[in-house]
């Protein structure tokens, strides 16, 4: 695929900027298979910061988390280093993170690394999994580009045209890629406001996860994401059924419902519910509403 500006791989992970804050000075320790940490080691190990990841939009705080003798990394965002959004009551990106991870496993897809609402060493704030970077010799999945032609190539799905510098424009592509298309389906259920390149990590055996779920869940329309590719395209039959499954765990008393309500507003919890019933009904990907920027800025 020729392409003026291929969106690299290295871009879609935070290691990099997590290394400048500090962290490459940890040895860090044993991993377990990406995405398979159990939450109570989260929510109850013994949680020491090592450093920041510096471009983050908030405070972003990697640290390491011991329990029974256990250690794992983690990325610890503490409430108090949010900043105000216009439209997000304050104070409550973190518990938003931790419902967009509950949605994720009743869903059965595990798209989100495990993800805790806890206390730390700067407050009450989210704690999640860490995705390590794949290593030298482990497949990276490319799932974003930017490309000349004015049709995607087999293999890839067309977002739009974009300016790429000095009057050029090329065109926005993402790959036709089954765990990429489950994401796009969670995005519409959660309501994603901000799904952009850079919040997809590819994660060693060639699979990746999608992070930073914090402007999610409004009750209002907000969804913008870089992956319209199946905009107006009949669901899969594997989505269907997994959103008949998470209509039934989101009724009043089921789990995930009572969970929910411990994290969102019950304003926004009827709102999962009608984008569930809405999409059943529909049957297809939702395409852009026209009252609401669809592509986040930056994209990536």
């Amino acid at each position: 695929m020729s392409a003026p500006e291929r969106i690299p791989a290295g871009r879609l992970s935070p290691g990099e900027a997590a290394t400048a804050g500090g962290p490459a000075a940890v040895e860090p320790p044993a991993r377990e298979p990406a995405g398979s940490l159990a939450p109570e080691l989260l929510a109850r190990g013994e949680l020491t910061v090592r450093g920041q990841i510096r471009d983050a939009s908030n405070a972003v705080l990697y640290c390491t988390v011991a329990l029974d003798g256990r250690t794992a990394e983690c990325v610890y965002k503490p409430v108090a280093g949010e900043r105000p959004l216009w439209d997000f009551p304050d104070g409550t990106l973190a518990e938003r993170e931790v419902a967009a991870y509950e949605v994720s496993r009743a869903c059965g897809w595990d798209l989100i690394p495990t993800t805790v609402l806890r206390d730390g060493p700067y407050g009450t704030g989210m704690v999640q999994e860490w995705i390590a970077p794949p290593g030298d010799g482990d497949a990276v999945p490319e799932l974003l580009a930017l490309v000349a032609e004015d049709e995607p190539e087999p293999g890839w799905k067309a977002v739009g045209r974009a300016e790429i510098g000095a009057g050029r424009t090329a065109l926005l592509v993402h790959a036709d890629h089954p765990r990429l298309r489950r994401l796009a389906v969670l995005d519409a259920v959660i309501n994603n406001g901000d799904r952009k390149g850079g919040h997809l990590l590819p994660s060693a055996g060639g699979s990746f996860f999608a992070i930073d779920h914090g402007v999610t869940f409004h009750s209002d329309d907000k969804l913008r994401t870089l992956l319209w590719g199946w905009a107006g395209e009949p669901l899969t039959d594997e989505a269907r059924t997994v959103l008949d499954r998470l209509r039934a765990a989101l009724a009043d008393g089921a789990p995930l419902a009572a969970r929910l309500a411990e994290l969102l507003t019950d304003a926004e919890v009827a709102a999962v519910r009608a984008r569930v019933e809405r999409l059943l009904r529909e049957g297809r990907h939702p395409e852009p509403s026209g009252e609401w920027p669809a592509i986040p800025w930056p994209p990536v």
